[in-house]
């Protein structure tokens, strides 16, 4: 008698895939730079995935998919399009187990509908402040050619990089068919209101020529202005005085700011906890300055911030805004910043230089005579020749040559030895003895 088969092992079965023409996408064709499929943003992604599901063109793709689909696109870059896995995050929000996961995002990617940006490892990151992190798996979201052609799209470029630039006749006729057919958004009906009896009034917005009333009965014209935006550091691209208008920044400034403070924050530990956006406002102060990250780096660390901050990006302006100000210099070979100081400006380094000039003033310059003089007679005065080359050898070994100067080290380490040998000898005889 054939037993009966149970339902589990029918939904372990995988059905047939009911369009004959679909294939899954291989494996080589799964990351971003060799995928079919073009960028998307999570609400349009999300639209494809729901019409996919819906043709039933992968037999193991569903409801669970759909809800797999739908925590992906929460978590979502919205321009880039791409999303961490978090295989252990998205079983525990789902409710399913990490095999379920995986199954399904498999068959996302083999619909076409994600992509790999980057494999995951267990290779350490080293990131500060953590012991062990490893490499995430990024996915990228795309749309197949299958739904681009099943709803008429006209696309500029191939692969990832493809954009929707128009309908085809038959895409433009079924657009337009599906916006009509959906209700309208907004029904702002009265009928529709229980609480509210009828229409609220237009509420009145601002008219620019009606002048403004006070109490005591006069009129007055206000001439409406925009205060002008000062900064109180003044950069590169503006004027040295203080209070001047600020010029905009450009993109390209802005982002080689967050790449300063992407590089810096790693190096300061209580600034890791700031955005890198507000991160790089309040450095730009010291970026426009001149510093560089590791300068940076040693100004933040200097101040010795032994807490973590709630804000650490408001702490460093607070701390720059206390500075007292200083004008930017004149000449770009100078310092960099206030504190930087060059060897022209120091009062001992000028007095060392003019007691040197003095000296040598005072003493007549050294001719081949007497070098020949001293080298001839230090012979026999070495004790002379090593204490000059231990005042100063530079001097010593131009007055009396190199070969006399280690004649005259070596017998007075010679001697020195001896009289320490003398010196242990005697403190060794036996007591009593004469």
């Amino acid at each position: 008698m054939m037993r009966r088969s149970s339902g589990v092992a029918e939904c372990r079965a995988s059905s047939p895939c009911p369009n004959q023409d679909w294939e899954p996408v291989p494996r080589p064709l799964q990351e971003v730079a060799a995928t079919g499929g073009r960028h998307a943003q999570p609400q349009a992604w999300l639209r494809a995935v729901v019409w996919l599901v819906e043709a039933r063109l992968h037999p193991r793709a569903g409801e669970t998919t759909l809800r797999i689909a739908q925590d992906l696109a929460a978590r979502m870059d919205y321009v880039a399009g791409t999303v961490l896995y978090d295989l252990t995050g998205t079983a525990g929000r789902c409710g399913i187990s990490t095999a379920t996961v995986k199954r399904h995002v498999r068959a996302l990617r083999e619909l076409g509908a994600l992509a790999w940006v980057r494999h995951g490892s267990r290779a350490n990151l080293r990131l500060p402040g953590r012991p062990y992190a490893g490499t995430a798996t990024i996915y990228a979201a795309t749309v197949p050619a299958s739904y681009d052609e099943a709803h008429g799209h006209r696309l500029d470029g191939e692969g990832f990089t493809a954009r929707v630039t128009g309908f085809t006749v038959a895409g433009r006729e079924r657009a337009i068919a599906a916006a009509q057919v959906q209700p309208h958004p907004v029904d702002n009906s009265a009928s529709t209101k229980a609480r509210c009896p009828g229409r609220a009034p237009q509420s009145l917005g601002r008219y620019p020529n009606v002048r403004k009333a006070y109490a005591g009965g006069g009129l007055k014209d206000t001439a409406r202005k925009r205060a002008p935006r000062t900064t109180a550091y003044p950069s590169s691209s503006t004027s040295n005085e203080a209070g001047r208008v600020r010029e905009p920044r450009s993109p390209q400034r802005v982002a080689q700011d967050i790449h300063v403070a992407r590089t810096v924050r790693p190096l300061v530990g209580w600034t890791q906890g700031e955005g890198l956006r507000r991160l790089a406002f309040a450095l730009r102060p010291l970026i426009d300055q001149g510093l560089d990250v590791h300068d940076i780096a040693a100004e933040l660390t200097a101040w010795w911030v032994d807490w973590r901050p709630v804000r650490p990006a408001a702490l460093i302006t607070a701390r720059l805004r206390a500075r007292p100000s200083h004008g930017a210099a004149e000449h770009p070979g100078e310092a960099a910043h206030a504190r930087a100081a060059g060897p022209s400006g120091n009062a001992a380094w000028q007095a060392w230089l003019q007691r040197r000039d003095q000296e040598s003033a005072a003493d007549p310059p050294r001719t081949d005579g007497d070098r020949e003089f001293a080298r001839l007679y230090g012979w026999n005065q070495w004790e002379e020749v090593a204490l000059h080359y231990d005042e100063d050898p530079d001097d010593a070994l131009d007055l009396y040559g190199s070969r006399l100067c280690c004649y005259a080290v070596k017998r007075s380490a010679e001697t020195a030895l001896q009289g320490l040998r003398a010196g242990s000898a005697v403190r060794n005889l036996p007591v009593g003895l004469p």
